[in-house]
């Protein structure tokens, strides 16, 4: 038997329902895991991830993927004010209960990492074990700059040959490592085909609310609070080598706080790493492997 994969529209607060993708192993092993995509992401870039992570080589794991309202399949949010971390944090909640996920892994990709650190607020001891995907409880200004004037300046391609170009033209510099075949898989992630024949973004516009508000000219709050938060709990940190959201010297900060903090450099990536290069694939299979043993501290590095 092999892996199903089946998508779901869930119900949240709100009215709104969201997109919900799992994979299901014949027979499951280990923790569940929980992956939730970045601002203005969608749950298809766990596709490789959670591919690899529900076969026997990535321990044959429940996986399950959210699309954040707003984003992707999900529902739009007709109130833009609640665009807001401690929100989606709570529809995350709401999704695990109607699945009957007590608790799981948390892998989080930039805004996701925000909402699996808020999710240890919100309550406790449902991650057992987090991944935070190049972030961390300080964001660097210019990174959330260069990201709000893209999506501000960004109008939609007519041609999915020009939209393979304008994802060349905003990323081919930050990630090296990535060829043609990848750009274009992040093109067909980021914009949807119209009635019209023409495309239109996978992102609710009016996200670009929640970054207008902000004067990125000086530095932002930190979230160290959450961080410690997470005082006991198996932590991973993964951080492209070109980030310009979580530098090396926040990631020097969190690993003195947390001397058991596991970290992954991913080399020829930026913001943020595309999860499915061999070195990542591996890296996430042995912490989780090891987050469930005695001996897990045993992989800090």
């Amino acid at each position: 038997m092999t892996t199903e994969v089946v998508d779901r529209r869930i119900a949240t607060t709100h009215g709104l329902r969201l997109h919900v993708r799992a994979w299901s192993p014949p027979e499951p092993h280990g923790l569940p895991v929980v992956c939730l995509p970045g601002l203005a992401r969608g749950l298809e870039d766990f596709n490789e991830l959670a591919d690899h992570l529900a076969s026997p080589a990535g321990g044959g794991r429940h996986v399950v993927a959210i699309s954040a309202r707003g984003r992707g399949l999900s529902d739009r949010d007709p109130k833009p004010a609640r665009y807001d971390v401690r929100v989606e944090a709570s529809d995350v909640l709401a999704v695990a209960d109607a699945l009957g996920l007590a608790h799981a892994a948390l892998i989080g990709t930039s805004r996701g990492g925000l909402q699996a650190m808020a999710l240890g607020a919100l309550r406790p001891g449902f991650g057992h074990a987090v991944i935070l995907n190049d972030v961390g409880p300080v964001i660097e200004p210019q990174g959330l700059l260069r990201i709000r004037s893209y999506l501000a300046a960004a109008t939609a391609p007519k041609t999915w040959d020009e939209a393979e170009s304008a994802v060349v033209d905003l990323f081919g510099a930050r990630f090296p490592a990535l060829g043609p075949a990848e750009f274009r898989r992040m093109a067909r992630r980021t914009w949807r085909e119209t009635a019209e024949g023409g495309l239109a973004p996978l992102t609710d516009p009016a996200l670009m609310r929640s970054l207008e508000s902000l004067d990125l000219e000086k530095p932002l709050p930190t979230l160290w609070p959450l961080f410690d938060g997470m005082a006991g709990v198996p932590l991973m940190a993964i951080r492209g080598e070109t980030s310009d959201i979580l530098s090396r010297e926040t990631l020097r900060a969190m690993k003195a706080r947390r001397p058991d903090l596991v970290v992954l450099d991913v080399p020829g990536q930026g913001h943020a790493p595309q999860l499915g290069d061999p070195l990542t694939l591996a890296a996430v299979t042995a912490f989780l492997a090891a987050s469930e043993t005695p001996g897990r501290r045993s992989l800090a590095g």
